[in-house]
């Protein structure tokens, strides 16, 4: 398998991690790919229109995208215990994973705009951006402690969703006012799979 991949990605971070998880990372080739919203990278549109990372090629030429769709597909690819819980689990596993996957569409998106002119950003932007993220942390908060024992596809989530705040935005210190959360995620990025996958620069 081959995974177009970058780095400081959070996305990736997320697939790297289960692939990890999962023990099988050895099977995935890393595939560095560059993508920006201002510098389109033609190699990664043939693989995914939308021209985004992750991107994972199967042994069979299929193309995955995007991260909940691979850490799906590498979840199958193994046996137990599964990353996706079953039964009435599953759902709040994906929504809690929607959730961590909507603050990184947020967060992303605050970034990209604090990285424009001066003179083309849009405080406003930012500021609602930031408030989605906030609201959704609040969230974790409030629900951390039905976290399971067992590591499923939302702790994976939710991991890197914290651990890109820290990366992008340790300013905000999101910890104040969340002590539950934030002591869960001091005690989950300790996994070898995170520590691995930690972002750097």
């Amino acid at each position: 398998m081959k995974l177009r991949y970058s780095p400081t990605s959070p996305f990736v971070r997320k697939v790297m991690a289960a692939a990890l998880e999962t023990g099988l990372i050895d099977r995935i080739e890393k595939v560095p790919s560059s993508v920006t919203p201002i510098k389109p990278n033609d190699e990664v549109a043939r693989v995914n229109p939308l021209v985004k990372v992750p991107a994972l090629t199967t042994d069979d030429g299929m193309v995955l995208y995007d991260s909940p769709v691979i850490c799906e597909y590498l979840d199958s690819l193994q046996g137990a215990p599964k990353l996706h819980p079953a039964g009435s689990a599953r759902w709040p596993a994906l929504r809690r994973q929607a959730l961590a996957d909507g603050i990184l569409d947020a967060a992303i998106a605050r970034r990209l705009e604090e990285l424009r002119p001066e003179g083309e950003r849009s405080p406003a932007w930012v500021t609602k951006q930031q408030a989605k993220v906030e609201g959704a942390v609040d969230a974790l908060e409030r629900e951390v402690g039905t976290f399971g024992k067992a590591v499923t596809i939302d702790q994976i989530a939710v991991g890197c969703a914290l651990g890109y705040l820290d990366f992008r935005f340790a300013a905000d210190r999101w910890r104040d006012r969340r002590p539950n959360l934030a002591r869960w995620y001091d005690s989950f990025a300790k996994r070898p799979s995170m520590v691995a996958t930690e972002p750097k620069g």
